[in-house]
C-alpha cells in the first residue's frame, strides 16, 4: 500500500533561526522576532516590521482577524505567543508524531513566515540571499530529524545563478528535493530568458523540483492596482487572482521551450488552487494554435503545449475543489496532489475525511496519484539520488 504524502504543510520558524544559521558576517541582516511592551511578537528586518507572529489553527480565520483588530486598537494579546505555540508547529520530531493524527505518512513542509518577506528583502540581494540560505541550512536539520517523513522546501531566488548553483548542490547533498521560487520576472527577464538556462539545468542536475506557492513575492501586476494600500499584508486582488502568476509563468516556460529543452525539469504548483487548470490547458493549446496559424509560423515544439504541462507539472488540489471532478475535466490526466495546508487557518486537520466526503469521494487506495504518486514525482522518489551525484562531484 502506498504511503499518503501531504504536499502542503508548513513548519514555523523558531525564534533565532535566521540568526543561528545565517553567515556570521551577515548576522546584522538576519530576520528577528521582536516583542513589544504589550506582548505582541513581530517578525522584523532592519527595524522594519514584516508580519505579526501568530498561532494559526485550521478553520479559525475569523480568530486571526479578531487578533489583528485587537493589536490595531492597542490592546495586549489574549495569550503570549510562545506559551500557546504548539510544539509540532516548529519541532520536526513533534511534527512527525503529529502526522498520524492528520492521517498522512509523509509531508512536504513549506516555511511559515518565509511566505511573507521575499518581496521586501528583494530590494537588497545580499540580505535576501543570506536569509534564504539560513532557512535552507535549517532544512537539512528537518530532513535528519524528520526521519524520511518530512520533506522541507528550500527558499531560492533566481537572481544570482552562481549562488543558486551552490545552494542547489548543498540542498542535494542534504536530501532536500523541492524549493520555492517566485513565479515572476527575474530582474526584468522572463523565466524563459536564455540567461536562465543555467538555472533550469541546475535544478535538473541536482534533482531539486522548483515550486510555485502562495507568498509575498515580486508581483506580476502593476503597482497601480495596489494604490492606497499599505505595502504589507494580504491583498484581495492577489487572493482573487492567485493562480495568475503561475499561469503566466508556465505559459512563458512552455511556449518558449524551457520544458522542451529540459524534459526532466519537474515543477509543483501548491496552494494556488487547481480549478483553473482545465481551462488553462484548453486555452494554452487553442491560443498557441491560433497565433501559429494566424502568423504562419512554427512553434518549434515537438509536443502539444498542454502535454508539457501534463508531463512535468503537478498541482495541489484542496478537497473542496473536488479533484475527482477536475480529473475528469483533465481527460483523466493524473496531475493532482492532496494537501492540508496544516496548520494554517484556511487548511484542515482532517484531510483524508475531507477528500472522502467529496463528490466523488476519494480515498488513498483508489486515487494513488492524488495521495502519493504525484507528490512522489516532485520528490523524485522514482529518480536516482541527486545527492549521490553531488557527492561524486566533490570527491
Amino acid at each position: 500500500m502506498h504511503r499518503v504524502i501531504d504536499c502542503d504543510q508548513h513548519l514555523y520558524e523558531y525564534r533565532g533561526l535566521w540568526e543561528e544559521h545565517i553567515d556570521p558576517g551577515m548576522r546584522h541582516e538576519a530576520l528577528r522576532f521582536v516583542e513589544d511592551a504589550l506582548g505582541h511578537v513581530r517578525l522584523t528586518w532592519r527595524e522594519r516590521v514584516l508580519t505579526v507572529a501568530d498561532v494559526q489553527t485550521p478553520g479559525e480565520t475569523d480568530a486571526i482577524g479578531e487578533r489583528r483588530r485587537r493589536e490595531r486598537e492597542g490592546r495586549p494579546p489574549d495569550a503570549r505567543y510562545d506559551e500557546i505555540l504548539p510544539r509540532d508547529y516548529w519541532d520536526p520530531r513533534a511534527r512527525v508524531e503529529r502526522l498520524a493524527a492528520l492521517g498522512v505518512d509523509e509531508a512536504i513542509v513549506f516555511p511559515n513566515y518565509g511566505l511573507g518577506w521575499e518581496r521586501t528583502l528583494s530590494r537588497d540581494l545580499p540580505a535576501l540571499r543570506a536569509n534564504m540560505t539560513a532557512w535552507n541550512r535549517w532544512c537539512a536539520t528537518v530532513v535528519q530529524e524528520g526521519g524520511g517523513r518530512l520533506h522541507p522546501v528550500a527558499h531560492l531566488t533566481l537572481r544570482d545563478a552562481q549562488w543558486l548553483e551552490q545552494e542547489l548542490a548543498r540542498l542535494a547533498r542534504a536530501g532536500v528535493r523541492t524549493a520555492m521560487i517566485a513565479p515572476a520576472q527575474v530582474d526584468g527577464r522572463a523565466l524563459s530568458h536564455p540567461d536562465l538556462e543555467r538555472v533550469w539545468a541546475g535544478f535538473v542536475h541536482h534533482g531539486v523540483s522548483p515550486c510555485f506557492h502562495v507568498a509575498d513575492q515580486p508581483k506580476v501586476f502593476d503597482d497601480a492596482w495596489y494604490a492606497g494600500r499599505d505595502e504589507q499584508g494580504v491583498f484581495a486582488i492577489d487572493t482573487v487572482l492567485l493562480y495568475v502568476p503561475a499561469a503566466l509563468s508556465l505559459t512563458d516556460m512552455i511556449l518558449n521551450g524551457v520544458f522542451e529543452r529540459h524534459p526532466d525539469l519537474r515543477l509543483g504548483i501548491v496552494e494556488l488552487s487547481a480549478v483553473w487548470v482545465p481551462l488553462f490547458l484548453m486555452m494554452l493549446d487553442g491560443g498557441s494554435d491560433f497565433v501559429r496559424r494566424l502568423e504562419g509560423t512554427d512553434s518549434g515544439l515537438t509536443m502539444r503545449p498542454s502535454d508539457y504541462f501534463r508531463r512535468q507539472v503537478r498541482v495541489a488540489s484542496f478537497a473542496y475543489e473536488l479533484p475527482g471532478h477536475l480529473a475528469r475535466q483533465l481527460g483523466g490526466a493524473d496531475l493532482l496532489m492532496c494537501c492540508s495546508d496544516y496548520p494554517h487557518s484556511e487548511g484542515t486537520a482532517h484531510p483524508l475525511d475531507d477528500y472522502a466526503a467529496g463528490k466523488p469521494g476519494l480515498r488513498p487506495a483508489e486515487a494513488r496519484g492524488l495521495f502519493h504518486d504525484n507528490a512522489a514525482f516532485l520528490l523524485r522518489k522514482d529518480a536516482p539520488r541527486a545527492s549521490a551525484r553531488a557527492n561524486e562531484e566533490t570527491t
